[in-house]
């Protein structure tokens, strides 16, 4: 996924002062029906600790909207706000720390 950010100066006035605030906007490149595939990498000592840090880490490298609405949200591995999920696959391995995931997916703008 490739992102855009634009750089604004913003004049902002406070106790007489006039100072300069940069402020930061995002476009998302991915326009409504694009698809992107990510994998992401969790350790946990549980399993489904592991899975669910590796899901966190393809919602975040996908889209940090998505991945805080998920957050406050249903926090279920195969969903993300905004988003069609599709060909989730999940590999674990016990040794460590307790269990390593790494997830894939495929995520599609809705």
């Amino acid at each position: 996924m490739f992102r855009f950010n634009t750089i604004l100066t913003v004049a902002v006035l406070g106790a007489g002062l006039a100072f300069l605030a940069p402020v930061v906007t995002t476009t998302d490149a991915v326009a409504a029906g694009a698809c992107v595939n990510k994998a992401g990498e969790g350790t946990n000592n549980t399993e489904d600790g592991a899975k669910f840090q590796a899901y966190e880490a393809v919602l975040q490298a996908t889209d940090w909207g998505s991945w805080a609405s998920w957050m406050a949200g249903s926090q279920k591995i195969g969903t993300a706000p905004g988003y069609t999920v599709k060909n989730v696959k999940s590999k674990c391995v016990k040794g460590g720390l307790g269990f390593t995931c790494k997830i894939q997916a495929t995520l599609c703008k809705a």
